[in-house]
């Protein structure tokens, strides 16, 4: 009782979304209607590669969903440019809900976070002609990052 909500059209939600992004917080949808808003959400972040997204069952009744907003991008597989944040990411969402294991989930972020801040960039984060990083790079410096906070994770378990 104590949440304010909105109920709102997809066309002017979008609308929104881009005019006044700050007055939204959390936003429920059916799924069609979140895959056109998150595509867009993403797209105004920067990328669609870097958004994680669940379809989460709140009952619990049914397994939820954890996927990159992009999907699987099969016209660029193999060439080592897919951007790996969003699917990274999306398992944080996965050991968070579905596994209940949140300093994971956040060791996963932090790493995420740290990368980008080291300028550890996907060609579809960085202007034409600027210096990338392929999909098996940042991958492998994001595994070493959470390998480097697992004695962290110990002491926080402890």
């Amino acid at each position: 009782p104590d949440v304010t909500w909105d109920k709102e059209l997809v066309d002017a939600c979008t609308a929104r979304m881009v005019n006044r992004p700050a007055s939204l917080d959390t936003l429920v949808a059916t799924n069609l209607h979140a895959d056109i808003l998150s595509d867009l959400a993403a797209a105004l972040a920067g990328s669609l590669g870097i958004a994680p997204t669940g379809n989460i069952g709140p009952e619990r009744r049914f397994p939820s969903m954890f996927e990159p907003i992009h999907g699987s991008a099969p016209d660029i597989a193999g060439r080592g440019i897919a951007n790996p944040y969003a699917t990274i990411l999306s398992a944080a969402l996965l050991l968070r809900h579905s596994l209940g294991l949140e300093v994971e989930a956040r060791s996963v972020e932090q790493a995420v976070s740290a990368a980008l801040d080291a300028g550890e960039l996907p060609v579809d984060l960085v202007a034409a002609g600027m210096p990338s990083l392929s999909t098996r790079a940042i991958t492998t410096r994001i595994i070493e990052r959470i390998a480097n906070c697992r004695s962290g994770i110990a002491e926080l378990r402890d």
